[in-house]
């Protein structure tokens, strides 16, 4: 791709002529596609990002290829993402060190993404409640691994759900081409830690904590696969869970196991102002808001512990976090990090509502939930590219915001 055609870039709002993103979607590319052995590939590749950050509408590869292509090029870009054989792995562990190097991520966010389709073809797609639409409609379920700070996420890796409606029918997996190496199926909970545990441990990056905010999924069937994988954790989880206090001071203390909500409701005296960011579209408001929090030593009960090494859980903070106004319900966080203040949790946790405004905001325009093919490998690639395009709009409004535009040549800082 000329350099010409990368200045006229517009970003995802439509504006014309932005050369800080062209810069920041020729320097990714380059490091993205620097795996892939071929040069046609390798111009695909850039050919697909433009795609995503250009075409109004839907990013179907129809519409991608009319807007700056034809026929032809519609054809090699079908061939690119649903035939070829690059592999999504090795591009998603480049896009997480270029995120990585380009600004501080103090953690990993772990959220869900459901995909409503209009049959049941597509790969992965079962009969889902659907709480915004009150019914239940076809759809793909996935879980994207985040990095994010408070001014900037990325998702940066993937894993979709397969039901043993796909995995145990040969002539279904055949269709869509799901290799035979992909086994299961695979629990909500399952399918986060094993994307999480790839992506935290696999990657050679820094060690992070993960925080989870995965509704449905089991919170021991989380604690266990993390705890074994040596990852720091905040997951977000019912009341009703059940666990063990460990202080014999809280008023009601019992030995036996309770719900998460009646521990944190017997502490309702320990609850202390709490002072954090407001996250919005722009990164950091001024006005920070204040939560009123609470904190309990807790373990897992016995009866829930897997023996072995891995099942020894040791002592877990219960951390409520709800409104100072009435009526609010507060949300609970299990933790290991039992010796961190809950200023520094509560953070973390704040970092799921920057990822849900960067979804919003970036990812959704960048095609993120587009993808109109049928195919295992199809969807994968095109995930990955379009995690790719939401990284270039994401790190051009935070270099935009600092204002560190290096004028006069073609690189860019974050710093």
């Amino acid at each position: 791709m000329s350099d010409a055609v990368l200045a006229d870039l517009p970003d995802l709002a439509g504006r014309p002529r932005d050369p800080l993103r062209a810069a920041i979607l020729g320097d990714l590319g380059q490091v993205l596609f620097e795996s892939l052995p071929r040069s046609d590939q390798r111009r695909h590749g850039m050919s697909y990002l433009q795609g995503l950050l250009t075409t109004p509408g839907r990013k179907s590869i129809r519409n991608m290829a009319a807007r700056f292509g034809g026929p032809a090029t519609e054809q090699s870009l079908h061939h690119f993402i649903n035939s070829s054989t690059w592999d999504w792995d090795e591009i998603r562990r480049a896009l997480a060190h270029y995120l990585d190097r380009s600004t501080s991520l103090p953690a990993w966010v772990v959220r869900p993404m459901v995909i409503p389709k209009s049959g049941p073809h597509s790969v992965g797609v079962d009969r889902r409640f659907s709480v915004a639409r009150g019914h239940a409609v076809h759809a793909q379920q996935a879980v994207g691994i985040w990095a994010a700070s408070d001014e900037l996420s990325g998702p940066v890796n993937w894993r979709l759900r397969l039901s043993a409606a796909w995995l145990e029918d040969e002539s279904r997996r055949s269709q869509v081409a799901i290799p035979g190496d992909v086994r299961g199926p695979e629990t909500l909970a399952d399918c986060a830690v094993r994307a999480c545990v790839r992506t935290a441990t696999g990657w050679d990056l820094p060690v992070r904590p993960v925080v989870m905010d995965v509704p449905g999924a089991d919170p021991i069937t989380v604690v266990r696969g993390l705890r074994a994988a040596g990852l720091r954790m905040l997951i977000r989880v019912d009341p009703g869970l059940p666990l063990t206090v460990c202080d014999p001071a809280l008023p009601g203390h019992t030995v036996a196991p309770v719900p998460a909500g009646r521990v944190v409701a017997a502490a309702k005296g320990l609850r202390r102002p709490v002072t954090l960011p407001c996250l919005s579209a722009g990164g950091i408001d001024d006005v920070p808001r204040t939560v009123l929090a609470a904190s309990v030593r807790v373990r897992m009960p016995a009866s829930l512990r897997k023996t072995g090494r891995a099942g020894r859980y040791g002592e877990l903070l219960l951390l409520a976090e709800g409104s100072a106004g009435p009526g609010r319900p507060e949300r609970l966080w299990l933790t290991d990090m039992v010796g961190a203040h809950p200023a520094a949790l509560l953070r973390y946790s704040g970092l799921i509502r920057r990822v849900d405004q960067d979804f919003s905001d970036i990812a959704e325009p960048a095609g993120i939930r587009d993808f109109a093919g049928r195919s295992y490998g199809g969807w994968h690639r095109h995930i990955t590219l379009a995690s790719a395009a939401h990284s270039v709009g994401a790190l051009a409004g935070l270099a935009e915001r600092r204002k560190t535009i290096r004028k006069g040549n073609q690189t860019w800082s974050l710093w």
